[in-house]
């Protein structure tokens, strides 16, 4: 009777082994790459390159090319673990700055604009080379109202990196976060 119970107590231990090897090794072999900012990238996806965003808005912010350039590859850096590389990569951006401007938002009783509104486009080219289904040609803009009393020089530059920013995130979900 005790052999008995020894060996229904190995079967059990043998079959809980091998439960466990089978549902480890189902759970390695699907594997998606997800990371912490919700992005879910194919692992057959192993590069990123970001090409150089020209500024072709009528109004020139001198710098603004290489900030937008530099923050869209700093956002892929830092919330993905794709090498990014200078040639093309296996997801590649690509675009340009196309609009840089400020206009009044609302008009005071005085005939002055009480508002102003300061708004960037840009225009990006998104070409992923492993599923080409989620590759895109998008424009994307962003705009911070700001008060008529302060001239835009003085809060330029605050305006620009929220709006960068934002158009930055954007660009990111659009690539990379499928929901």
């Amino acid at each position: 009777m005790e052999l008995n119970h020894k060996r229904i107590y190995c079967l059990s231990i043998h079959k809980i082994i091998f439960l466990f090897l089978v549902v480890t090794s189902l759970a390695i072999g699907c594997k998606v790459s997800y990371s912490f900012s919700g992005a879910s990238i194919s692992p057959m996806i192993r590069s990123l390159s970001v090409q150089y965003f020209q500024n072709r808005a009528a109004l020139v912010q001198p710098g603004l090319d290489q900030k937008f350039t530099d923050a869209l590859t700093d956002k892929c850096k830092s919330q993905t673990n794709l090498e990014i590389v200078s040639n093309l990569g296996d997801v590649n951006f690509e675009g340009e700055i196309t609009e840089y401007r400020t206009a009044p938002l609302t008009v005071a009783a005085d005939a002055y604009a009480a508002m102003n509104r300061f708004t960037v486009t840009v225009r990006v080219k998104y070409t992923n080379s492993v599923d080409t289904d989620l590759s895109f040609d998008q424009t994307f803009s962003r705009y911070e109202d700001y008060d008529s009393n302060l001239n835009l020089s003085d809060v330029e530059q605050d305006l620009v990196e929220k709006i960068v920013e934002m158009i930055i995130e954007d660009i990111f979900n659009k690539a990379f976060v499928n929901w």
